[in-house]
Formats: structure tokens, sequence, C-alpha cells
């Protein structure tokens, strides 16, 4: 009886798949060209960056779109997501490599011997640190060759690929989006409000490492629950080949040739960093870099012209259906700018701020943030048009300059954690081969707690004048 009642069906599977997902989405935004009015500000040259003029916002002539412009928008948002889709289809090529030449694998397995399968939980909160300091400190995209590593490590204690996704992906998008010295949205709103390089530092910091240790404590309470039943995984169903420990623990050694592979990857990292942090480089360069790292571990590991061929094609059908998720999702963005309704809904979103309380107006700025985060998916991008209105909105309603971007970097970067029109986020995932419907499912509770408590940071901030 129990096989034909509904409820007997895997609850992740009651909410639609991500392709439908997106598309619901682009649909919706469709809509809204036609309902909502198309005005835009004016946007000025500041440095070598494009700044919007607060107070500036007009209306202009409705530019509606029709259903073939809509469908014209999804190859037009891959054509302005090809180097994060590549970067993708570059990180896969790398892993596949290494994959290969057994290095990850025997790694991995190593290391788990080595600590014992006895401190798996000490194993999951050490790693989970780990990878939200590589948020704070390096990056979002910047670490996308890195997922994989705990796709293996998850595996090999007995986890599955959304823990692996919890344990990289979740740690480094709260590291990244909570960071105190984020350059894309502290260092942005910093400059724009005209206050000292990454000031206000200690809150930041202690909000970042809270949320970092409730991340850590959710990826340890659902590891021991699908240790208990594993019919409660997330990750029922999903690829693991290639991610997967072929022998015993007590069977792993890390061999001379494994060390060459790890060696070179570390140095292909140590390059990346030094690129990132002094010569301005981003996804491009990156894929470069892992290309190369990819093509050294093949020489290294003594594989012919063939494997290496047959190596690459098998890593790029593994990544195809994330880096289709990538272009899919910047799709949005592109309707968003032909029917210009981007600033009318930052613009509306601002109004409803106005003569609310002090404490609801400072968490009221974070909500409107965190919508505005689904319509403009890019940290910078987005201070870049909204502080310039809100900076000078939040102090005639009494909160410091210092409070308005603590605001926005809350709204911006927690929602990124359940953002599916954000490419980094659609590409790490798909690193670990975790669909966008199966992570919110996964997430959507760390979200709520961490939302709250960033909620009750900002009561704090305007308690002590935060400044």
């Amino acid at each position: 009886m129990s096989e034909h009642n509904p409820e007997s069906k895997p609850w992740y599977k009651s909410i639609p798949h991500a392709v439908t997902m997106l598309f619901g989405i682009i649909v919706l935004v469709t809509i809204l060209t036609y309902i909502l009015p198309a005005g835009t500000y004016e946007r000025v040259l500041v440095g070598e960056k494009i700044v919007v003029v607060p107070d500036s916002y007009n209306t202009i002539t409705p530019t509606p779109v029709n259903i073939l412009n809509m469908f014209k928008a999804i190859p037009l948002g891959f054509k302005d997501a090809v180097p994060v889709i590549f970067i993708v289809l570059a990180g896969a090529i790398m892993f596949g490599f290494m994959e290969k030449s057994k290095a990850v694998e025997n790694s991995v397995g190593t290391l788990v011997k080595n600590l014992g399968l006895k401190n798996k939980n000490l194993i999951l909160v050490i790693m989970t640190f780990i990878y939200g300091f590589l948020g704070v400190a390096v990056g979002y995209e910047n670490n996308i060759a890195m997922v994989p590593i705990a796709a293996v490590l998850s595996l090999a204690i007995g986890g599955d690929l959304i823990l692996a996704a919890g344990i990289s992906v979740g740690a480094m998008t709260i590291g990244f989006g909570l960071s105190p010295i984020n350059p894309y949205t502290v260092g942005t709103g910093h400059q724009l409000a005209q206050l000292p390089m990454f000031s206000g530092a200690l809150l930041r910091s202690v909000l970042c490492f809270t949320a970092l240790s409730i991340m850590a404590y959710y990826n340890v309470r659902y590891f021991k629950k699908i240790s208990l039943y594993p019919e409660k995984s997330l990750g029922k169903g999903l690829d693991v080949s290639g991610m997967t420990l072929s022998k015993p623990i007590q069977d792993y050694r890390v061999s001379g040739n494994n060390w060459m592979v790890i060696s070179i990857f570390i140095i292909g990292l140590l390059v990346i960093l030094y690129g990132v942090f002094n010569l301005k480089w981003y996804v491009n360069e990156l894929s470069a870099i892992f290309l190369m790292v990819a093509l050294l571990c093949g020489i290294v590991s003594r594989m012919d012209a063939t494997t290496m061929s047959e190596t690459v094609l098998k890593a790029v059908s593994v990544a195809a259906p994330g880096a289709f998720m990538v272009g899919y999702a910047t799709s949005i963005k592109v309707l968003l700018e032909m029917g210009n309704i981007g600033d009318t809904i930052s613009y509306n979103l601002s109004l409803m701020l106005q003569d609310l309380p002090l404490y609801a107006s400072a968490i009221s700025m974070s909500i409107s943030q965190t919508i505005i985060n689904f319509f403009i998916p890019s940290g910078s991008g987005q201070a870049l048009a909204t502080l310039p209105v809100m900076l000078p909105l939040g102090e005639s309603l009494g909160l410091t300059r210092q409070i308005t971007i603590l605001a926005f970097q809350i709204g911006d970067g927690l929602s990124n954690l359940i953002n599916p029109t954000l490419g980094g986020l659609i590409a790490m995932l798909s690193m670990c081969r975790v669909p966008i419907d199966r992570w919110i499912r996964f997430i959507f509770p760390v979200f709520i707690t961490l939302m709250i408590i960033a909620f009750l940071a900002l009561i704090v901030a305007v308690a002590i004048n935060y400044n």
C-alpha cells in the first residue's frame, strides 16, 4: 500500500527541477517587463568604475520583451557567460587528469587513514573552516578547483555529494559573502562611502566566524542523519563515478608520481593567487592555468595522447550540465537589460524603506538587497548600482554609512547561498555534481538561520552606532 502513497515520494523531488525553476524565473521577468515601468538611473565614470547618480531615476519609453526576445535572451546569456562557462569545463578537465592519475584518491585516502575514521566529525569541522577561510581570503570562483577534493573526501568518510557541497560551496559562499576583507562588496562599498578600507572589521569577523560555525554544525548534523538513515540522503542517485575510493583505507599511500601531480596542482594554485592579487587576473587567466596544470599532470603521469584526449572529453561530458546552467541563468540578466526594469526594481525597493523605524529600516535595507541580488547577481555590480542610492537614504533614516554597507553585505552575501541566477554558485555546485534544486533543499534552513543571526548583528550595529 505504501508504494502507492504519494507521501512515499522522496520529498526533495517535490520542488521543480533546476531547468524548470530557471525557466519559470525567465517567464516571470518577461511578464514583469509588461507590468513594471521601464526606467534608468544616470551613471557616471568615477575612476575605472561606472557609478549610479543618486536621485537621477527617470522612467523611459517601455521596452517590453516579446516571446521571440525571451528565447533570444538565452543564447545571449550564454554569450555573456562564456568566461564562467569555460572555467567550469577547464576546472573539470584539470580534475579529470588528477583523478586519472589517482593523485586525489590516494591523497584523500591517506589523509583519512592518518586522521582515523573515528575522527570523521572533526574532519568535517576542520574542512568546513578551511574552505571558509579560502572564501574569506582568496575569493569565490577563484576556488572552483578545490570543490572536487571535498567530494572525494566526503565520499571517503561515508558522506554524499550534498555534504561535499556543504563542506566546500556552503563554507566558501559564507566566507566570501561575509568576509571582512571582501574587495567586491566591502571594498567597493567603503570606496563609495569614503570610509577607511575594510574598517569595522571586528563585527564582520565575529559574524563571519559565527556563520561558519553554524555551517560546520549543520554539516556534522546532516552527516550523522544520513549515517543513521541512508534513505534520507539528498544525494541519492547523483553520479559519483571517479570520486569514490576504490580500495580499503588501510591500503592507501601517496606515490612519488602522486606527489609530483599534487606539487603541480599546488604550484598552479600559488600562481593563481599571485595573479589574482598582483596582476588582476580573473576567470580567463584561471582557466588557462587549469589547462596548463591538466597538461602537466598528464605528462608526468605518462599518459599517451589518446588517453589524454579521452580524459578531456570524459571530463567535459561530466561538467556539461553545470556549464549549461551557468549560461542559462545569465539569460535572466539579459532580460532585465532588455526590459530596462532592473533600476526600476532597485528604485521602488528604496522608496519602501522611507519612513520606517530605525531598526526596521536597517533590516529592511538588507532584505531589499537580498531581493535585488536575484536580479543583479554580482557583488561589485550590485554595490555600484544600489549603494549610491542607499547610502544617502540610510543617512536620512539615521543609519551610519557603515551600517548601510553591512546591511548590503548581509543581503548580498547570504542570499548567494540560494541564488539560482548566480553563475559562480551554479559553477561550483556542478564541480561536485549537485543540482541547484537539491542544494536549495539542503541549504535553506542554514540560510534562514544565518539571516536571523545577521539581523541580530544589524540590531547590535544600530544600537552601538556602528561606524
